[in-house]
């Protein structure tokens, strides 16, 4: 329910249905943001003829619950970089990061439960764009494509690699995709880390809509605005994806002196989904080209004057040369 965009117009609409038919209204979520329709029946009075049941890790913990000891040990360890995940998720509890790039209502606006991840095996036809993080020992190598419909950019392809997934492996998920859906405009790719033969292996094997940039602070800056800012429009939809959910509330920023932006990850966490889905909207951007307009002069009478009064100055000049 905290994942819902447009939550308070769907509660509406549910209630006064409900009123005519006597009926009953469940509602079950992890906690998410704090601008939302689930945060006020849970924490304000004047929701308290719901009944409300809080459930955290200890009442799922076994013998009385599903959740196995082993588990939790894994799971804690995989949170010890990032509390604020472990207290949603687990203790069942609202938190947020104060510098994250990308907050949570803003992350919720953009999700499309209506919209689900193409298959690999499937057959898509538009116009897409990709984006692909490249990554292997510590790093996921990541591929996002985004398809394009109008001014609306929808995520339609999230994948991530194995780790220490050969890049042969990657360019070859690649170039299937690049060839049996039409028609992905262009491939945007990380080179930094790897150099520039990546590109270059892609281009070899035809995929000459590949280009690669390398991430230096400008450039991460560049994308991640550019990121922000087709969601802050609305322009941006993606799947409910818990896993690329959680990754771009991950993403920290600190200004540094100078004024630019830092970006960066809790220690033990991955942003390799955040970078793809930025270098994704990154290429889909239009390159504005400047125009020239040829405009041709129009027979008016102002011109036919200043026409006349040429040719007089012309016949003067001549009469006074002879």
């Amino acid at each position: 329910m905290n994942f819902i965009p447009n939550d308070e117009e769907m509660f509406d609409a549910i209630g006064f249905t409900l009123a005519t038919t006597n009926g009953k209204f469940i509602a079950t979520s992890t906690p998410w943001t704090t601008d939302s329709i689930f945060w006020k029946i849970c924490n304000q009075d004047t929701y308290n003829h719901f009944a409300k049941n809080h459930i955290t890790w200890q009442q799922a913990l076994e013998p009385n619950g599903p959740i196995k000891t082993r588990w939790l040990q894994e799971k804690k360890k995989e949170y010890e970089a990032d509390p604020c995940r472990w207290k949603r998720e687990m203790e069942a509890e609202w938190a947020e990061n104060e510098n994250v790039w990308l907050p949570q209502a803003l992350i919720t606006q953009c999700i499309d439960h209506t919209l689900e991840y193409a298959a690999f095996e499937e057959t898509q036809g538009g116009d897409f764009y990709a984006g692909l993080d490249l990554g292997k020992h510590q790093d996921h190598s990541v591929l996002a494509i985004i398809k394009t419909e109008n001014n609306t950019l929808k995520l339609t392809h999230m994948h991530r690699f194995p780790l220490n997934t050969p890049y042969a492996s990657v360019i070859g998920y690649v170039k299937t995709l690049n060839d049996r859906w039409q028609k992905i405009h262009k491939i945007l790719t990380d080179n930094s880390g790897v150099g520039d033969y990546i590109t270059e292996d892609m281009t070899n094997t035809g995929l000459t809509n590949t280009e690669g940039t390398n991430f230096t602070q400008q450039t991460k800056q560049q994308m991640a605005q550019w990121l922000k800012q087709t969601m802050t429009e609305k322009r941006l939809h993606i799947p409910y994806d818990s896993n690329l959910i959680a990754e771009l509330n991950t993403e920290r920023y600190t200004l540094t002196k100078d004024g630019k932006t830092q970006f960066s990850h809790p220690q033990g966490t991955h942003d390799d989904q955040f970078w793809a889905l930025a270098l994704a909207t990154y290429a889909t951007r239009t390159q504005q080209h400047p125009k020239l307009w040829i405009i041709p002069k129009t027979n008016t009478a102002k011109t036919r004057l200043n026409k006349l009064r040429q040719r007089l100055q012309r016949h003067k000049t001549e009469g006074t040369t002879r």
